[in-house]
């Protein structure tokens, strides 16, 4: 018998997803993961027994409840289901999704409306980091609609500030988790970097690459493909994060000098297909290392290192994400602090979404 669980499918960011409570999944991790992947259709590259969207970007859940954390309003976990494997992933966070987490939690109870906007500070579960969403509630309720215009969503909405408090080394334990600011590998020169998403980042010129590739070209490049998960393989342990086969972290981040006014282009392995923009977290990490001098997309886009609060438009292939950074430089050396950006949400659907009651049941 089909059984029933009360969800709730919005976009956050340029990303699609479930938004569930944590009450309304089992408590094994296992029968969860099996619950996840019925209810989004996985593993099928359609999935067309099930709600998710047949893409990465549109295969996620985020699971909130209440917190666990004692600066937190909320408990936010982020899972990534695979679309054509039966695997359902916590090893990263979604910066995306998370522009959904402050308006369902405000909707569902948890967090009271209080001003406007109304701050809800949020306990990332997966690495352990908090961020702030800033929800718009005029009227006590919040509001969707606005002028905000996201690159990679048509329209606009209200915007949603996000900020970002201490997420540096989340994953990796460390900003740069090999300590140095470039790498070696396979005779290339990368930076690893976590600030709040792990990324490998390397000159696409480096590759034979320009840079301003589709998502569908560099994809159907099967050379490139090969060695960039070669290199994935290789720096995953150097990165901290051990045996990457199966993970899907770290991202790997082609960077090219800007063509529309940015501050650097970017096209993102997430990592196996191409990102047809770019992560939020993600986007925070590549900024980051453009401020760090010497890092390799520091020497791509050219920047002078200074200190102080500084914009960076990190260029994707549909369009630009603003990046904000507190800059602090002592002896050549730079520190960055509580990065922010704007980001928007909409409510799609709520309502149930229906599982094969064998789903829950134990194997």
């Amino acid at each position: 018998m089909l059984r029933a669980i009360p969800a709730t499918l919005m976009r956050g960011g340029t990303s699609k997803g479930l938004y569930l409570h944590a009450r309304d999944l089992p408590a094994s991790v296992t029968r969860r993961d099996r619950v996840l992947l019925a209810a989004l259709g996985s593993p099928d590259p359609r999935q067309i027994d099930g709600v998710g969207g047949a893409h990465p970007l549109t295969s996620k859940v985020a699971v909130i409840g209440p917190p666990t954390h004692p600066d937190a309003d909320v408990d936010y976990l982020f899972l990534q289901v695979a679309v054509d494997r039966a695997s359902v992933s916590d090893a990263q966070n979604c910066g995306n999704l998370l522009a959904g987490v402050g308006p369902w939690a405000i909707e569902n109870g948890l967090v009271p409306v209080h001003g406007n906007p109304t701050p809800v500070r949020i306990h990332m579960v997966n690495t352990g980091g908090i961020a702030i969403a800033q929800v718009p509630t005029p009227a006590g309720c919040v509001e969707y609609e606005g002028t905000a215009r996201i690159d990679g969503v048509p329209g606009t909405a209200a915007p949603i500030p996000l900020e970002f408090p201490d997420v540096a080394g989340s994953s990796c334990g460390a900003l740069l988790p090999t300590g140095a600011v470039v790498d070696h590998s396979e005779g290339l020169d990368v930076t690893c970097i976590d600030h709040g998403m792990p990324v490998v980042i390397l000159r696409a010129a480096d590759l034979g690459c320009t840079g301003a590739e589709s998502p569908a070209e560099l994809e159907a490049n099967a050379a490139l493909q090969a060695r960039l998960e070669r290199l994935r393989l290789a720096l995953g342990p150097r990165m901290n994060l051990g045996d990457v086969a199966a993970q899907t972290v770290p991202k790997m981040c082609l960077v090219a000098p800007p063509t529309h006014g940015g501050t650097i282009a970017t096209r993102t392995f997430i990592p196996h297909r191409v990102h047809e923009a770019i992560g939020v977290l993600g986007a925070v990490s590549v900024a980051t290392a453009c401020v760090l001098p010497d890092s390799v997309a520091a020497r791509v886009a050219g920047l002078a290192p200074a200190p102080g609060r500084r914009r960076l438009d990190i260029e994707h292939p549909t369009g630009f994400f603003s990046v904000e950074l507190d800059v602090a430089l002592e002896d050549g050396r730079a520190t960055i602090t509580r990065p922010a950006l704007i980001r928007t949400a909409r409510k799609l659907m709520r309502g149930e979404v229906y599982v094969p009651g064998h789903a829950w049941n134990d194997a």
